[in-house]
């Protein structure tokens, strides 16, 4: 924003607000739209649904958004209409290639468990999009959900006890931000991962396959060394 000529607190006023739960979101983005605010950034999906609920006005902007046209937030990539608009992840995308490439790394894996966010709109279409990937490539896939980072351990437990050979983490703000306590997981259960960001990587993930944000239209693998 300096570089753009804008000074916090002089030029313009930024309010953050940071939902430490989901049932949070809705609650702030009310809060956001009754104080007029111009522009409401809206990190990724989930966000983007909460604030979408209280206004169809004030500008929405996203910087993640891992499909906005199959969660119905904008109308397409190139004219998304309405108060929405911002950058795509294609998650429905990445994921079948995720699994692609982790078939390529574990062969032996026949049997991968998926851990998914089922608070997280855009997971909903990525998961039909693994689906189809999983039956391309003749492998049998165990959903395991986690809506919070209490239900990790069960997620893991499960996978352990349904015998999967790896697993893999559809991306998400939770999944990003614990990225430590999954890598200790993947670590105590002895299975293989595949990730959707390099952070989860850097924290001790085995693989990723994920959007170079520096470079906008490329993607990159990235292996724990």
């Amino acid at each position: 924003m300096r570089e753009l000529g804008y000074v916090e607190g002089k030029d313009i006023v930024i309010e953050f607000r940071w939902p430490e739960t989901v049932d949070q979101l809705s609650d702030f983005a009310a809060e956001l739209v009754r104080m007029n605010v111009d522009i409401i950034f809206a990190s990724s999906s989930i966000e983007v649904g909460a604030v979408q609920q209280v206004t169809k006005t004030i500008p929405i902007v996203f910087a993640t958004h891992a499909d906005p046209v199959g969660v119905g937030h904008v109308a397409s990539l190139a004219h998304p209409g309405g108060n929405i608009t911002g950058l795509s992840m294609l998650l429905t995308d990445l994921v079948a290639k995720e699994l692609e490439i982790f078939k390529e790394a574990v062969p032996q894996a026949m049997r991968i468990g998926v851990l998914w966010n089922p608070t997280t709109p855009s997971h909903r279409p990525a998961m039909q999009a693994v689906e189809v990937g999983g039956e391309k490539l003749g492998v049998q896939l165990l959903m395991a959900p986690a809506r919070t980072v209490e239900d990790f351990g069960g997620a893991f437990a499960t996978m352990t006890r349904e015998r999967v050979d790896g697993f893999l983490v559809v991306a998400s703000n939770l999944s990003v931000s614990q990225r430590a306590l999954l890598a200790e997981l993947a670590l105590k259960h002895r299975l293989p991962g595949m990730f959707g960001t390099r952070e989860n990587v850097e924290a001790g993930g085995l693989m990723s396959y994920a959007p170079d944000l520096k470079r906008p239209h490329s993607a990159r693998r990235y292996l724990h060394r």
